[in-house]
């Protein structure tokens, strides 16, 4: 039997036998299989972080919003080394064809999780535990009509608000206010129409509350009436990108965005964005407005009394980001908030009224890694805002936060 010289001269070290050589050999020669699989696509990101909670407690929203980790147990950031989230994506995209087809698949794990559970519930759990969610599970099909209708069917990415899902696209690392009061995942149908280079619409329909618990425009908020799993939602959304002919200001994005139930006794989300360039090339600012309405009209879901209330509140933020180097950027953020007599406080406490401040250092020494030193103060008018349940009127919060991004 005849060895190839790399074969013999493992064999001569010892590094393998003989017998392996000739069983190795003698096996069936392997030929690659080509499947879909070999034009898929991974990636994703690993969020980790340190948070201290100057006084030992902080706002739901400084943990940051929208996510668990304001009680006991390994959701709790206060205080804490945290991670955050581990997000691993598939992605077959379309090709240009007028009757493309892909995939995509969103799955993440962590503190900061969101979707739908294993467990079938949603993700963050109330009880500030991590969690390991299926964030995004869709096909995309284009449809070729017009200039082509993209369409999403599945669990997907709510299609409103200044600050999303993934931690690395954020400007900050806490989230939002706006983002809290925000659904933040779909199941059902989203189609996207590019009209002109300057004008992109999305529309579509989805579950007003999910089989699987995720969260949706109903099921984020606890003080709501119950309703029927045949309840439906519709999403809608247009985005206005300048032109270059705008000069200075091109590139600037407005866009405006709702999700509405038809049915009786829904939430509705409207949302307006802007991000604007300014003469100084550096220099990029925005703002978002969030108004969030509940109409009870009928059973309050939680104790089955009547509730004729019409809960509603609202958010504004401004944003201004400052890139001093290609490695250095600076970035702020500013929040007043009125929920005052709404449904849902972003700080889980009673109805309230405040403001919050966030300013974030951010520079990228590693490759592929985004660092992250922030410094946030959340301020109460009125209410019971924080997390420990006590009236205080401040808190204020230090964090370091590394992304590594593949």
């Amino acid at each position: 039997m005849k060895f190839n010289k790399w074969t013999l001269g493992l064999a001569a070290v010892g590094a393998v036998s003989m017998a392996s050589a000739v069983r190795a050999d003698e096996a069936p020669k392997m030929v690659p299989l080509t499947t879909a699989l070999s034009s898929t696509v991974i990636s994703g990101y690993v969020d980790v972080a340190a948070q201290y909670n100057i006084g030992n407690y902080g706002p739901f929203a400084g943990v940051p919003v929208g996510t668990a980790g304001t009680g006991i147990g390994p959701g709790n950031k206060v205080d804490n080394f945290s991670l955050n989230d581990v997000d691993v994506a598939f992605d077959h995209p379309e090709d240009e064809s007028p009757w493309a087809a892909g995939y995509h698949i969103d799955l993440n794990a962590g503190t900061d999780a969101v979707g739908v559970g294993i467990n079938g519930k949603q993700a963050p759990s109330a009880a500030g535990s991590a969690s390991f969610a299926i964030r995004q599970a869709y096909v995309t099909l284009r449809t070729p009509v017009g200039n082509g209708i993209d369409w999403k069917i599945g669990i997907q990415d709510d299609i409103i608000g200044y600050e999303g899902n993934t931690d690395s696209a954020n400007p900050n690392y806490t989230r939002s206010i706006g983002y809290s009061v925000e659904p933040t995942t779909l199941l059902g149908m989203i189609g996207s129409y590019k009209i002109t280079d300057a004008v992109t619409i999305q529309a579509g329909i989805a579950d007003a509350t999910s089989p699987a618990g995720a969260m949706t425009a109903y099921e984020y908020i606890s003080d709501q009436p119950l309703v029927s799993s045949s309840d439906k939602t519709i999403a809608a959304a247009i985005a206005f990108t300048a032109p270059d002919s705008f000069g200075w200001a091109k590139g600037a994005t407005l866009n405006l965005g709702a999700l509405l139930n038809i049915d009786k006794g829904g939430q509705y989300n409207y949302y307006a964005g802007l991000t604007v360039p300014t003469p100084i090339s550096a220099l990029s600012v925005g703002a978002s407005f969030d108004l969030v309405s509940v109409n009870n009209a009928g059973i309050n879901a939680t104790d089955g009394a009547p509730n004729s209330k019409n809960d509603s509140g609202w958010v504004i933020g401004t944003y201004a980001s400052i890139k001093a180097t290609d490695k250095l950027s600076f970035n702020f953020r500013g929040e007043y908030y009125d929920l005052e007599g709404a449904t849902y406080d972003p700080y889980g406490g009673t109805d309230g009224i405040g403001e919050e401040v966030t300013a974030t250092v951010q520079y990228n020494l590693w490759a592929n890694v985004t660092s992250r030193l922030e410094f946030r103060w959340d301020h109460i008018d009125s209410g019971v805002a924080f997390s420990n349940g006590a009236a205080d009127a401040d808190s204020f919060l230090l964090a370091a936060n590394i992304i590594y991004t593949f």
